[in-house]
């Protein structure tokens, strides 16, 4: 799961911050601590020393909170991601973007925001598709851009539907997050970022013989 930024985590001291990123602070906060998102509106309220009002004034429920700080998120590090592969060739940029991907988290409290928000898509899948689809779209097109730039190298197939591998393999990385404690568990190997690189080069690389 990608990272908070330093502004992610700002202190409410910050000058610049706003009611908006003081509100994302908070919940960010309390995710570090309890790696849980059944957190209340009041909650949130109460750690950002503001009000209900003010609350309602910049998101309608506490689900636009958390899309609100999983946008922020994920912009922030598909700019980094996309910094970190540009040059490289296709094939190595994809190993580059899920290893950054499924990076294992630098402390307990990046832990618990990890396994929060990640187990916080599904819901947001339903309840704010379209939102939810916006917010993930750098990473889809920073996919489809290394699929493309691979077609072009002819390091992988040129029957592909660059926009629709994209989000398989998107779904596929991000869905795989899960299953590194679940691996573990169920063939007692974690499921790492190698493992998804190879499943996910399958689809595109060209057969052998070059056809």
């Amino acid at each position: 799961m990608a990272k908070p930024s330093a502004r992610a985590t700002a202190t409410a001291a910050d000058s610049g911050e706003s009611r908006p990123q003081r509100f994302m602070r908070s919940a960010l906060e309390i995710l570090g601590e309890t790696g849980r998102t059944d957190f209340t509106v009041l909650e949130v309220v109460e750690r950002s020393k503001t009000s209900l009002r003010s609350f309602y004034q910049h998101f309608s429920t506490k689900d636009e909170l958390l899309l609100a700080l999983i946008d922020r998120i994920m912009s922030e590090s598909a700019l980094r991601w996309r910094a970190a592969t540009d040059q490289q060739p296709s094939r190595e940029a994809l190993r580059t973007l899920i290893e950054r991907l499924c990076v294992p988290a630098g402390s307990g409290t990046q832990d618990r925001v990890n396994r929060g928000l990640t187990s916080y898509n599904d819901r947001l899948a339903e309840t704010l598709p379209r939102d939810y689809a916006r917010v993930l779209a750098p990473l889809h097109a920073l996919i489809s851009d290394i699929i493309r730039r691979g077609m072009d190298e002819q390091a992988f197939r040129d029957d592909i539907d660059a926009d629709a591998t994209a989000a398989l393999i998107m779904q596929t990385a991000l869905g795989a997050l899960r299953l590194r404690v679940l691996g573990a568990e169920l063939t007692g190997v974690p499921v790492e970022g190698e493992h998804i690189f190879a499943f996910c080069l399958r689809s595109l690389e060209r057969p052998a013989d070059g056809s």
